[in-house]
């Protein structure tokens, strides 16, 4: 059966109060123990909201244990936690740089290169469409507006490839500021769920400074835009993009963690849409 937000909403109230084997979810849920056991894998990695860990594992006695994430758990180290509060609250791409999380990763697991920005299409050096075709379960997406979908590469638009993505079976969760500019980007990613009958993209409102994906949970790749206008004059020559890659799989789950916290703390992109159309005389 397909895990709705009801049952979510029921198994995350159910593990928040304290922690629970997934025999007592089972139960609690009325479902058997390799449902529950498929839901809460589902939840971990889709949510971000609980755990699972198995003590004894191999063992005539393991125990398989459910526990809630609080927020101070997303952090390994002292400066993982001083860049996630830069990261809550910055909001624009200025606010924050890529780099000064890229500093601390292992250069044998990560990689970066630079080129001028276009705004039309993309570079074969990019290979954005071939990058984002890797994802086998989800794709985690931190944007501005959700301009890439209008993107081109090899003459095929970026919003084709996150239909055929979609068809597919891969969730695109995506945090993107909500507002009237970015609107019909906005409707063009949800329209393909109503295509496919199932929705598999949402996207929630959030200002945020990250732009980049997150591809299962094994690699991530950002771009950070290096724009003349924000330095003195002749600083720099030049809008040129830095895209860093990251392949470090500790990295990687720090960096799915601060998605799903930012993700659901944020509303849903259909609601705010609904509220801005309340508004007398707002036309969009």
């Amino acid at each position: 059966m397909v895990l709705d937000k009801k049952t979510i909403k029921k198994i995350n109230d159910f593990v928040y109060s304290k922690p629970r084997t997934v025999d007592e979810v089972s139960k609690y849920i009325k479902k058997n123990w390799r449902t529950a056991d498929r839901y809460l894998k589902q939840i971990a990695d889709e949510e971000g909201t609980i755990s699972l860990r198995t003590f004894r594992e191999g063992s005539r006695g393991a125990l398989k244990l459910v526990f809630w994430n609080n927020i101070e758990q997303i952090h390994s180290s002292s400066f993982q936690e001083k860049l996630f509060q830069q990261i809550e609250h910055a909001r624009k791409e200025e606010d924050f740089s890529l780099f000064d999380i890229y500093q601390y990763i292992d250069d044998k697991k990560k990689s970066a290169f630079v080129e001028y920005r276009s705004e039309t299409g993309i570079t074969v050096k990019q290979n954005l469409i071939g990058y984002l075709q890797n994802a086998e379960k989800q794709i985690l997406h931190f944007s501005g507006n959700n301009s890439w979908i209008n993107l081109v590469e090899n003459n095929r638009k970026l919003i084709d490839v996150a239909e055929d993505l979609a068809k597919a079976g891969v969730k695109i969760k995506i945090l993107s500021r909500v507002e009237i500019a970015g609107i019909n980007n906005i409707k063009k990613l949800l329209a393909i769920n109503s295509r496919i009958g199932k929705e598999m993209i949402e996207i929630r409102h959030c200002f945020q400074p990250l732009r980049g994906f997150i591809i299962d949970d094994k690699e991530a790749r950002f771009q950070e835009v290096i724009n003349p206008s924000l330095y003195k004059e002749d600083e720099l020559k030049g809008e040129k993009a830095i895209f860093y890659e990251i392949n470090d799989k500790e990295w990687v789950e720090w960096l799915q963690r601060v998605f799903q916290n930012l993700f659901r703390t944020s509303i849903p992109a259909q609601k705010r849409i609904d509220d801005l159309r309340k508004i007398n005389n707002l036309k969009f």
